[in-house]
């Protein structure tokens, strides 16, 4: 079949996109992407959402999932066998215990990065320079999560790893890069108001556990902003959930009348009394850097979006129209609440966060309208900054 997509370089100012190399459908999988790096959140992993340590695959059963974010241990779901987690498979570390969903996940990690970062016996030590980087972090880096130090730290223990480093090397370099005063703005809305004396110190954290000569570029002042930019421009944000998995499968259930309303009711109830209890922290969450989706631009009205059906950190980037050969295939970097605002709102997000002012085919047919937002967006506005991130990460 060949691949639905390519990329290619459209000019200096907007860098890459992503192309449709053939008509594709409505509803059609335009491709599945597998990420160069994965990492889940520091806090998310805290809080107990226990995932694979390499694919993020929600480790808890759906009634698990639900009892904790519930907080009612309890709790009984109906339909069990609905669920898709395989307990016997999970596998864990031999030295430093963390989990994996299977025997492929722990083995594929070994491979790739974990022999550099296996913690052993020190799991718990709080001296240990990866445990003291990983706190200092989450010091800096509040929920909503939008990043990971230890997405950075895994890009490094890979080379470190690698019989073929220029590889990987080349690999990371195809991400989109910044000059650096965009880099300082990124790194800015990562770290907020401290930004400077708190890169520094995560600069000598990271180089006290990860330090590597043939890297040392990386761990240079310039060098460690330009890697923490990089991330936090191009990182896609990844959500796994067993419950949802459970919820998706119950939807498809043939039932009679009598027993889906039964159940529809029972679920509807259940998301109720979760968002209650635990808010919107629904999934385990992570980061990581896809090839194909960062070369994927913006816009306010997308012919594409990203999920991840599998319960893992595999994308899914699916059709949201009938999209033809040649056209661009973009995706917004915005939820649809923000993507329903002025474009004068929508502009000031993507500013902030992707360094860029959209020019869409909404954007242009709306340039005329006046730059103020309404009153009720004015109110909204200041709780935005924070959460906009954290749903669509990617690259510009």
């Amino acid at each position: 079949a060949g691949a639905a997509a390519e990329a290619r370089f459209i000019s200096s100012a907007k860098g890459k996109g992503l192309f449709a190399t053939r008509n594709i459908r409505k509803g059609e999988t335009v491709f599945v992407e597998r990420p160069v790096v994965s990492s889940q959140f520091l806090w998310n992993a805290l809080y107990n959402y226990r995932a694979c340590d390499h694919c993020l695959r929600a480790l808890e059963t759906a009634e698990e999932n639900a009892q904790r974010l519930l907080g009612k241990s309890s709790l009984v779901l109906p339909h069990p066998e609905q669920c898709s987690i395989r307990k016997d498979l999970h596998q864990q570390c031999p030295r430093c215990q963390v989990m994996y969903c299977s025997a492929e996940c722990r083995q594929a990690a070994l491979e790739q990065y974990h022999q550099v970062l296996c913690l052993g016996p020190s799991r718990d030590d709080p001296t240990h320079p990866l445990n003291k980087l990983q706190e200092a972090w989450r010091n800096m880096h509040y929920p909503p999560e939008t990043s990971s130090i230890m997405l950075m730290a895994r890009m490094v223990a890979t080379i470190k790893q690698a019989k073929d480093k220029e590889w990987w090397i080349k690999a990371f370099s195809q991400f989109c890069s910044k000059t650096a005063n965009e880099e300082e703005e990124i790194v800015h809305k990562l770290l907020g108001d401290k930004f400077k004396g708190q890169l520094e110190l995560l600069r000598l954290l990271f180089t006290e556990a990860l330090y590597d000569e043939y890297l040392s570029r990386w761990f240079t002042p310039e060098g460690f902003r330009s890697l923490f930019a990089l991330v936090g421009t191009n990182g896609q944000g990844i959500g796994t959930s067993s419950l949802s998995q459970w919820v998706h499968a119950c939807d498809a259930l043939d039932l009679p009348m009598l027993q889906r309303e039964e159940l529809d009711a029972f679920i509807d109830q259940l998301y109720k009394d979760i968002e209650k209890e635990s808010g919107e922290f629904l999934n385990c969450e992570g980061s990581g850097l896809y090839v194909l989706q960062s070369c994927c631009n913006h816009s306010c009205i997308p012919n594409a979006e990203t999920s991840f059906p599998e319960n893992n950190f595999l994308l899914h980037l699916t059709a949201l129209e009938d999209i033809e050969a040649g056209e661009e295939i973009c995706i917004s970097y915005l939820d649809c609440c923000q993507r329903e605002r002025s474009r004068h709102s929508r502009n000031k997000i993507l500013r902030e966060n992707y360094l860029f002012t959209c020019s869409c085919p909404k954007c242009l047919a709306q340039a005329d309208d006046a730059d103020v937002t309404s009153d009720e967006e004015e109110e909204g506005e200041g709780e935005t900054d924070d959460a906009e991130l954290e749903d669509e990460m990617t690259d510009v």
